[in-house]
């Protein structure tokens, strides 16, 4: 299945991004990654609600992005591990800023404290 974009005939800066992290899972991808590398059964453990496809194609499509690094350890069994690029962490913040508008906009949901590590 190909990535479906938002047209963007005039490289719109907003549409630019949305078109890389604007679905569902991405963003969540992301902030479970700001806390160190993920191997893909935890990333399976921690988004019970995604299928093992959807998460390999979203983990693919944010690494062709640049947003994640995933290593391959020489090992038995073999291991993978994903972590977030450069690009990613400088992402985190507004990741922080949408959840902290959720959280002002709609006072009436009971929400969990979202724990996205930011380094200094």
């Amino acid at each position: 299945m190909s990535r479906k974009y938002i047209e963007n005939p005039n490289s719109c800066t907003l549409v630019h991004t949305m078109n890389i992290i604007g679905n569902k899972w991405k963003p969540i991808v992301l902030y479970l990654l700001s806390n160190g590398p993920l191997r893909f059964g935890k990333l399976r453990v921690l988004t019970p609600t995604i299928s093992k496809k959807v998460l390999s194609t979203q983990l693919k499509e944010l690494e062709e992005d640049g947003l994640i690094l995933r290593e391959s350890f020489a090992e038995t069994p073999p291991r993978v591990e994903y972590s977030l690029t450069d690009k990613a962490i400088g992402l985190l913040p507004i990741l922080v800023q949408l959840s902290k508008w959720a959280e002002k906009s709609f006072p009436e949901v009971e929400f969990e404290e979202c724990r996205i590590h930011l380094s200094d």
